[in-house]
């Protein structure tokens, strides 16, 4: 058998995003995807098989009813991942058994998807890449299995058998399928990642991957080049189930690895009924064979005789084009192309299209205050990426401590500090009236409620945070300082800057706080320099 010569990755994505929806894709059961609540308790409190009804158990004379919110967000989405919309779509049955499909098939779509012929552009190493979406699809998802004992470490309680909680049965999932243009692992993160914030920022999904809100399957095989010039491609893998993206960089990675291997001591190539699936060990890091892969043919595919097809007309179209915000790429690179903001800082500010909201809306308040446009984005991201995270941090601690980890990350946004509050913050500190520090302290106070009223300007009154103004004060305040740290003056007045930070300290310190460091700073060079 002649050698390989080199290795070519192809890997192709499938990515399951299950919709928030307040009820299942067919069924007026509530979604556990979904943060909505019409009363009852919170999703996480309920106990298994509680979100189920006749729909979801598949019982006799129950008959499924389309969800139109689901429709609508997934339009969404294929609109922003630049696909085409179906103007008539339906659904099928997809006929397999497994314990967690308790009809013995699923609501699906095959030959007329909802979105189909899209693109998107990824960070490659070589710039960018451009990756075709080959449909984006609506159907139900699947219950859950456990072979383990709830609530303990996995394998601490394993069970003779397994159990199924249904209650994530029926849930509405938008299924989005590329075409297998990517080369390397790194692109398929990138694309995860982008694809996860795309979605959260649409406000489709929550996002939370602990939750299986985004699970993410890639098909991998490779290209061998052969000593004497043959091209051979290997099997195709389906890794199921990744829900983080340390997961999906790995098993890709392990497989490019594995399967060169696996051709030379099988000889098996890619062919129809040679794809498999496999899953992923993140302890020991290896994929784990599950079972041959079905092909199309075998799931048995025929149109749901219980549901109509589904006209997409222009009304409908448009009002979600219109309703559309533009992309969190989109909005990233005007941030660093008009404000002149790091990649990281912008990217930070748009995850969230809340905290994106709150930071468009800030830079508006604060302009309206007089605010140079470019000086308050500047403001705002800096009060946002360092005083805001800082106590979403803490919180979002706070309740994992109380609840555990499927607790809600908490973000700037949710901290009850309004975008009034953000833009008059960011002009008393654009105006020199409060120095960086009481800059932080404000922001706390106003997370906490206590600028509601009056206002923040009023409230760094009361605190006495205003910075002195006064020349004579400052003059008095410096000519005590560099009296206080003769040894560090004469430094200074030889040319040794390092000596400057004890004489403005000491300065500060005389002014409580209550000064502008820099503009101390300012003074004392040139009281000492001229």
């Amino acid at each position: 058998m002649p050698g390989i010569k080199s290795v070519r990755l192809v890997v192709g994505m499938e990515v399951h995003v299950e919709l928030n929806t307040r009820t299942k894709m067919f069924s007026r059961a509530p979604s556990v995807a979904s943060s909505e609540r019409d009363g009852g308790p919170a999703h996480e409190t309920m106990g298994p098989n509680t979100a189920i009804d006749p729909v979801v158990l598949g019982l006799p004379g129950s008959l499924p009813v389309i969800n139109r919110e689901a429709i609508t967000k997934s339009i969404g989405v294929g609109l922003s991942l630049g696909c085409s919309i179906a103007k008539v779509t339906k659904w099928d049955r997809k006929g397999y058994f497994y314990p967690d499909l308790p009809k013995g098939y699923q609501i699906s779509q095959y030959d007329l998807p909802l979105c189909f012929d899209g693109a998107v552009d990824v960070a490659s190493g070589e710039g960018t890449r451009r990756i075709g979406i080959i449909r984006a699809h609506l159907e139900e998802d699947a219950g859950k299995l456990m072979h383990e004992a709830p609530g303990v470490a996995a394998g601490a309680a394993e069970l003779d058998g397994s159990i199924v909680d249904l209650n994530r049965a029926g849930t509405a999932l938008l299924e989005i399928v590329t075409a297998p243009d990517f080369r390397d692992a790194d692109e398929c993160v990138a694309f995860a990642q982008d694809l996860r914030n795309l979605c959260r920022f649409l406000r489709v999904t929550e996002g939370v991957m602990q939750k299986g809100h985004m699970r993410f399957e890639p098909n991998i095989n490779c290209v061998l080049e052969l000593e004497g010039g043959t091209l051979v491609k290997t099997p195709i893998v389906e890794v199921k189930n990744l829900n983080s993206f340390r997961s999906l960089k790995n098993a890709i990675e392990f497989e490019l690895r594995e399967q060169p291997g696996r051709w030379i001591e099988d000889g098996r190539e890619m062919s129809p009924g040679n794809k498999t699936t496999r899953g992923w060990d993140d302890v020991k890091m290896m994929t784990f064979l599950q079972r041959q892969k079905e092909d199309a043919a075998d799931y048995r595919y025929f149109p749901d005789p219980d549901l109509l097809p589904v006209v997409i007309d222009e009304a409908w179209l448009g009002s979600v084009r219109d309703s559309l915000p533009a992309s969190p790429r989109a909005k990233a690179t005007a941030l660093v192309n008009h404000f002149a903001l790091t990649t990281k800082e912008a990217e930070a500010l748009t995850e969230d299209r809340a905290v994106s909201d709150l930071f468009d809306a800030s830079v508006d308040e604060a302009c309206s205050r007089g605010v140079a446009r470019h000086q308050a984005a500047r403001l705002i991201a800096n009060l946002i990426l360092q005083s805001g995270a800082k106590r979403a941090n803490e919180r979002t601690a706070s309740a994992i401590a109380q609840h555990g980890q499927h607790a809600q990350p908490v973000l700037v946004s949710d901290l009850g500090v309004s975008a009034k509050h953000l833009g008059e913050l960011a002009s008393l500190r654009d105006a020199g009236k409060i120095s960086a520090a009481h800059s932080d302290e404000l922001f706390g106070l106003i997370a906490g409620g206590e600028a509601a009223a009056a206002g923040v300007e009023a409230l760094a009154t009361s605190r006495s945070m205003l910075l002195v103004r006064d020349d004579g004060a400052i003059d008095a305040w410096v000519k005590q300082a560099i009296a206080d740290n003769a040894k560090a003056a004469e430094d200074v007045r030889a040319g040794k800057d390092q000596a400057l930070g004890r004489i403005v300290g000491s300065a500060m310190k005389l002014a409580a706080g209550n000064a502008d460091a820099a503009t101390m700073r300012e003074r004392i060079l040139r009281a000492l320099r001229g």
